[in-house]
């Protein structure tokens, strides 16, 4: 199986702390602080959340990120999808054997069942909006610190 990469949970939590910031930017910078990782790899998750039309970049001493689009326009399938690489599930990686019972079918079969597993995970993920997770973050007790 192929899975999620990291780049969801870091695209969700930074556009998290966007909305958070109520139409001010951040830095990479300062968004890597809150996740404990590597300004780098925050850039490179911006700069698809960017290419998607969620977030845009401003130069300069006070420039930084901000959301392209108010939070609750914005879902966690809308952040899945602009930095996550293909399918959740990998499939063969080489056709199995069509001499085989089970390799002649296993296929096409996997992948209706793979297919209907990643559609449930999409409109899961649709469900849920920034503003409505930055709400429940709030909401727990667990304030997260403005930056």
């Amino acid at each position: 199986m192929a899975g999620l990469s990291g780049r969801s949970a870091v695209a969700i939590h930074a556009l998290a702390m966007l909305a958070n910031r109520r139409g001010g930017s951040l830095t990479s910078a300062e968004i890597a602080e809150s996740l404990d990782s590597n300004p780098v790899l925050v850039r490179r998750v911006l700069g698809r959340l960017r290419d998607a039309d969620l977030v845009w970049s401003t130069e300069g001493r006070s420039g930084g990120w901000s959301l392209a689009r108010t939070p609750r326009d914005i879902t966690l399938y809308d952040a899945y999808a602009a930095v996550e690489d293909g399918q959740v599930f990998s499939r063969h990686a080489h056709p199995p054997s069509v001499a085989c019972e089970i390799g002649r079918d296993i296929g096409d079969l996997l992948d209706v069942e793979f297919r209907s597993a990643e559609r449930a995970l999409e409109e899961q993920l649709g469900r849920t909006t920034i503003a409505g997770l930055l709400e429940r973050i709030l909401a727990s007790g667990n304030e997260p610190r403005r930056h």
